[in-house]
């Protein structure tokens, strides 16, 4: 069954998308926890980073570069930012589609 994140990916339910390319798609986060709140998925559903295999790897980093790019035309990229991955629930995930938090617009 597809995730929220998938059906966001797929653009069958709405999100303010800020970029998206094949490998990856970043949203604004429905319920910001700072002034930037960016979702970054991969477009392939990964439940979770415990489930990342070597194949991963590249889109993995491309989260990263992803990262970088979103928080620098959100304006965050000089004053800095948070970027925050969840694991399972008591690691605090509650989408099972991995996903990296990216916060800031205020110190955090």
């Amino acid at each position: 069954m597809p995730t929220i994140f998938s059906k966001i990916v797929n653009r069958e339910i709405p999100a303010e998308i800020v970029f998206q390319d094949d490998r990856v798609t970043a949203f604004k986060d429905i319920n910001p926890l700072a002034p930037v709140h960016i979702l970054i998925v991969p477009n392939i559903e990964i439940p979770t980073a415990d489930d990342i295999r070597p194949e991963h790897e590249a889109t993995l980093g491309h989260l990263f570069v992803v990262a970088q790019q979103v928080a620098r035309q959100m304006g965050i990229g000089e004053s800095g930012y948070r970027l925050i991955v969840n694991c399972k629930g008591d690691g605090g995930q509650e989408v099972f589609h991995l996903h990296m938090h990216l916060l800031g617009g205020r110190k955090l």
